[in-house]
């Protein structure tokens, strides 16, 4: 065949596509982050300067941590954060077992009915944990755990999205570790132990964030089974003192806001590197 018929593409198209993609995405990227930075921007210029300044926009306007002060007297946020930081604890270590012991059994294990189990778990990631809110209070009601820290975490405690990253996370395993470690008379928690958790670290890294940042941010459960200060994590904090009832003042609520909001917002920036490489190195396979 000849070479003269074909078609020749000039060669400049294909870069100047690709620069232009390459600029529409991060035009993109920068606006993404500017809407995502804008809520942000504006509780820190209210919490640090006075209800006078706080939707005016000045320079010259004074800086200060009163407003920190008062929102620190008006509710006991010491406590929501100690209560809160309980519950994410309690949660993730339960988490962390539960999932380990239920994923390394999916995975390895051969046992009847291991295939339409892990279908049940499948399915669960499928509802949404608003859907068993009235059966979930039923259930914590009877078990006589109503306003206490422990009812907050125990319905998330097996969780199936973790069982099933573990699960796919196992099964990139070599089959060939399990032996060795069982000629090193290792049992099956010696295994789990020794093998396949050091070699999940990264995912376990990622989930552990990801779990974390959640049940800090959790709202509506929490609502629902807590009624006293001793149990209140710092979301149903911050919502009884923005209520009307306190008032609206805008510097002092941006001051509480950024109070409850500063640990998950140190915690991204000193390991949000670390982050990212747990989701890049625990790809599912």
């Amino acid at each position: 065949m000849s070479t003269a018929a074909l078609p020749v593409r000039p060669v400049g198209i294909v870069g100047s596509e690709t620069g232009f993609d390459r600029v529409l995405l991060t035009v993109g990227a920068w606006l993404l982050a500017l809407i995502w930075v804008l809520p942000l921007a504006f509780a820190v210029w209210a919490a640090f300067h006075p209800p006078l300044f706080a939707a005016r926009f000045d320079l010259t306007a004074p800086v200060t941590l009163d407003n920190f002060t008062r929102a620190m007297e008006a509710a006991p946020f010491a406590r929501y954060m100690l209560n809160t930081f309980i519950l994410v604890t309690m949660t993730l270590a339960g988490q962390l077992v539960l999932c380990t012991l239920a994923a390394y059994a999916f995975a390895r294990l051969e046992f009847r009915g291991r295939e339409v189990l892990f279908f049940l778990v499948l399915i669960q990631l499928m509802i949404t944990p608003d859907v068993l809110l009235v059966e979930n209070y039923r259930i914590i009601s009877r078990m006589g755990l109503l306003d206490t820290i422990l009812a907050i975490g125990l319905p998330y405690m097996a969780s199936a999205f973790g069982i099933f990253l573990l699960r796919q996370t196992f099964k990139t395993v070599p089959k060939e570790l399990d032996d060795a470690a069982r000629l090193e008379g290792c049992s099956l928690v010696g295994i789990l132990w020794r093998v396949y958790v050091p070699l999940a670290r990264p995912m376990y890294v990622a989930y552990g964030l990801v779990s974390v940042s959640f049940h800090w941010n959790n709202f509506l459960w929490p609502l629902i089974v807590t009624s006293s200060v001793e149990t209140r994590p710092v979301t149903v904090g911050l919502q009884v003192f923005a209520s009307v009832d306190q008032g609206i003042d805008w510097s002092v609520i941006s001051a509480a806001t950024l109070i409850t909001s500063a640990p998950l917002l140190i915690g991204f920036l000193l390991f949000q590197r670390q982050f990212v490489q747990s989701f890049m190195r625990a790809g599912i396979k």
